[in-house]
């Protein structure tokens, strides 16, 4: 037993047990995923949906769309399932079935990538110690 101000009974230090690694972000910009059955797409489309860049979605009539996912919906089976995008030419919100997807690319750049809080922090720093003042670090423009 441990009393107060005392290190655990196993002897581990506390504060290694407070650190925690951070999850790992893949790098999807420019992946095309192999779509072999329906478990290959259904994982896709979730990963697209996490994606914070446009995907190209290639319909099995060969017509593409190009957009940024912004929801999902998984029904029973593929035709009961959809993918909801806002497209990169414009307009209105568009549906897409998962039984009429035949191919997937990760098409734009993946808004976020690198843009973790210790970057910002870090940045930050660097421009002060470069003797900036009144620094404000705005988000990047979203093209």
């Amino acid at each position: 037993m441990t009393g107060k101000g005392s290190t655990p009974a196993s002897g581990a230090d506390p504060d290694a047990l407070e650190v925690v690694p951070g999850a790992q972000h893949a790098q999807l910009e420019g992946w095309v995923p192999e779509l072999a059955g329906e478990d290959d797409l259904r994982a896709a489309l979730e990963r697209a949906f996490d994606y914070r860049g446009d995907v190209l979605i290639t319909r099995k009539d060969g017509s593409q769309v190009e957009g940024y996912v912004f929801d999902r919906r998984s029904g029973a089976t593929l035709a009961e399932s959809c993918v909801r995008l806002f497209p990169k030419q414009g307009g209105g919100k568009l549906t897409v079935s998962f039984a009429d997807i035949a191919g997937l690319a990760f098409s734009g750049r993946d808004m976020a990538a690198g843009k973790s809080w210790e970057a910002w922090v870090r940045s930050y720093w660097e421009r002060k110690a470069a003797g900036e003042k009144n620094i404000s670090l705005e988000p990047e423009a979203l093209e």
